[in-house]
């Protein structure tokens, strides 16, 4: 039941009307007319703007418009009222009766509360995380992946068929150095020192992976050359690294369901058959560039090289995928990788990156754009930057990792769920400050704490209920009449709406924002109960009441478990 899309409904139905009676012409579209909660609840209960979306392509006033839709609209038995205001917006007030049904709509779906269809089954490759397989994920990292999790989670529950995935780059000269660095360590196993130059990585998580070589290979390695052990090395090293990977993101209860490797893609002619699917379209041509003004990219030579015609696709100018020594961009197999999704018969896709990616999107866009001919789309979303802070000032953890402060660092002070839902309340393009002192304090500025609270608080009521042989209501509800009670119905009843609306712009950092509003109302209506002895949630005195409060916590309950459970947190049922 969402009773924001009934309630447009009906608009669109009424707008039909007046097109038959002749108030609107025929050829008009109405995808763009909404029905949402207005700005200021003062003003009503919903607000539509069809009236100023149509006036213009209609060539009728708008307040014309709306004085005939509010007549229209008040001839359904759950519109109280619809009042024009300003130059042409509907503002709505509904009985009391159309809120209340919501309740039990809620305790016989639980946790599925709000699930929808819209996805209608689509295929969604969602590819996270995906970072180098050089070491343990490190903070930037956790952000991206608890993004990504959570957005994949919400789509399914949208009604897509999603797919989450790890693109493994393990095709760069960066595993060489990896492979460089574990050797090193595998020297110390063996009692040599040694020294960590020309870039190679210095953590101690490699100590590890440095004495397990030395228990698979024995000495066959020492004082070799490179030719012999760097292609062994290399894959030992990024099994061990990817071994880690996984361990890190089942500590935030991540678990990819397809694992794909830049590697495969070279010498299997994945790279050449997508450049040449782009070439019979005429998209693949030789040619030099113009310099780039300010700083040049390294992708940039003063001589002719193969290029993609991007530019037909929307991005700014056209991309080099060989150089003009004949080897490949760092472009070309990412080329080849989407062409791989889309051969694999997604309809949508949705890549996780980074805030340094910024310049990658438009390329990338193109690409898929050019060869899905426009039927795939692609989705970048770039998470930004996270910033640690204890007592005010940016905190220095242990950097285990040597140079960054690691995922599994961050779990291990805060555990699993304060990490995932603290990551979630941010626009994922905004910068985040992850502040310890707030995430573990017991107060409403801790929206973690402040969402738990609320569901543990419902759950002890509903503990003593039970002890008191009362159980909540499945109709009527009739008794629920104060304002802190409708506002916590008005509230729930925004659920399945916001999470369509979540999943159609790819925001789950809504689902949190919701959550810690409803546990607002909750808890408002709970301090009620200290001054006003009408709302609170048991009276033994009052059974019918009593079960009408318990059916309304009980739905309150089940939409904080559901929308947990798309952020991946676990409800808790009691504050300890």
């Amino acid at each position: 039941m969402n009773l924001f899309a009934d309630i447009r409904t009906l608009v669109l139905d009424a707008l039909t009307q007046m097109q038959t009676a002749g108030d609107l012409p025929a050829e008009l579209d109405f995808s763009n007319v909404s029905v949402e909660p207005p700005r200021d609840p003062l003003h009503g209960d919903m607000a539509t703007n069809a009236a100023m979306v149509l006036a213009k392509p209609a060539k009728v006033n708008p307040r014309m418009i709306a004085e005939k839709l509010a007549q229209l609209l008040q001839g359904d038995t759950r519109i109280i009222s619809a009042d024009v205001a300003g130059p042409g917006f509907l503002n709505l007030r509904l009985e009391t009766t159309a809120w209340l049904a919501i309740i039990p709509e809620a305790l016989s779906k639980g946790a599925d509360f709000g699930r929808s269809d819209m996805g209608a089954n689509k295929r969604v490759n969602v590819e996270y995380v995906s970072a180098n397989p050089t070491g343990p994920l490190h903070v930037g990292h956790t952000r991206g992946a608890v993004f990504g999790d959570a957005l994949a989670s919400l789509l399914d529950f949208a009604g897509y068929d999603v797919t989450r995935e790890y693109y493994i780059n393990d095709g760069g000269a960066q595993v060489d150095v990896l492979a460089r660095s574990v050797y090193l360590r595998y020297l110390e196993a063996h009692g040599q020192e040694v020294a960590f130059e020309d870039g190679t990585y210095p953590g101690d998580y490699l100590i590890a992976v440095g004495d397990a070589l030395k228990a698979k290979v024995g000495d066959a390695y020492v004082d070799q050359p490179e030719a012999v052990w760097l292609a062994d090395v290399r894959v030992f090293a990024t099994d061990a690294m990817m071994d880690l990977v996984r361990k890190d993101l089942g500590s935030l209860g991540i678990k990819m369901d397809h694992f794909f490797s830049e590697k495969s893609l070279y010498g299997t002619g994945a790279i050449e058959g997508a450049l040449d699917n782009l070439d019979a379209k005429g998209l693949i041509y030789e040619g030099v560039l113009e310099p780039p003004k300010g700083k040049k990219p390294d992708d940039w030579e003063p001589r002719e090289q193969t290029l993609f015609k991007s530019t037909l696709h929307g991005d700014d100018v056209d991309r080099p995928v060989k150089k003009s020594d004949g080897a490949w961009t760092y472009f070309a197999p990412d080329i080849a990788y989407h062409n791989n999704k889309i051969e694999r018969g997604f309809d949508l896709l949705i890549d996780i990156l980074g805030a340094d990616h910024g310049g990658y999107v438009k390329r990338m866009k193109a690409a898929v754009s050019a060869l899905s001919d426009g039927r795939v789309p692609l989705d970048i979303k770039l998470t930004q930057l996270v910033k640690l802070y204890k007592n005010g000032e940016p905190f220095k953890m242990s950097k285990r990792a040597g140079t960054f402060v690691t995922l599994a660092d961050l779990v291990e002070q805060v555990g699993p769920d304060v990490t995932r839902f603290v990551m979630l309340t941010r626009k994922n393009d905004a910068p985040l400050d992850f502040d310890f002192d707030k995430v573990t304090e017991q107060s409403k500025d801790n929206p973690v704490f402040y969402v738990q609270y609320a569901h543990a608080r419902i759950n002890s009521v509903l503990r003593k209920a039970a002890d008191l042989k009362i159980s909540p209501a499945d109709q009527g509800l009739s008794t629920l009449q104060h304002v802190g009670e409708l506002n916590l119905v008005k509230k729930l009843a925004e659920w399945p709406r916001l999470l369509e609306l979540a999943a159609k712009h790819n925001e789950p950092h809504r689902i949190a924002f919701y959550l810690y509003e409803l546990a607002s109302e909750f808890h408002s209506l709970w301090n009620l109960g200290k001054e006003e002895q009408a709302v609170r949630f048991l009276q033994e005195e009052n059974l019918v009441a009593t079960g009408d409060k318990l059916a309304l916590i009980s739905a309150v309950k089940a939409t904080v478990a559901a929308g947990l459970g798309i952020l991946g947190v676990t409800p808790i049922d009691e504050m300890r």
